[in-house]
């Protein structure tokens, strides 16, 4: 079988988003993805990165979508597969697992 992989990217701080009341933090969404994608798609190969956006960042890319969410672009913690906005403010699976899918991932 052909393993695929790909990079998922959570952005975030500490501090909950002041409009996802009740959501999980940004820390707490990142190791609750992490765990949930390894069960359902063991075989595959994903990157995971944590990007907090009240701590310097060296990295460009992240730099430039960190900002977004600090003018108030998106909302936090946001989830970006491979480039791709699949999730922001409150995540849901269903969207992270349909992308996943889009870039060949089953979970036999």
């Amino acid at each position: 079988m052909d393993k695929k992989s790909v990079s998922i990217d959570i952005y975030g701080a500490d501090i909950i988003c002041a409009s996802c009341v009740n959501a999980p933090t940004a820390k707490d969404t990142h190791e609750w993805l992490q765990a949930a994608i390894s069960r359902k798609y063991p075989n595959h190969s994903v990157s995971f990165t944590y990007i907090d956006i009240e701590k310097p960042i060296e990295e460009e890319r992240h730099q430039a979508i960190a900002n977004r969410i600090l003018e108030d672009e998106f909302f936090y913690p946001l989830v970006i597969i491979d480039g791709e906005v699949v999730g922001e403010g409150y995540i849901q699976l269903q969207p992270v697992f349909l992308e996943l899918e889009k870039h060949g991932f089953t979970n036999e």
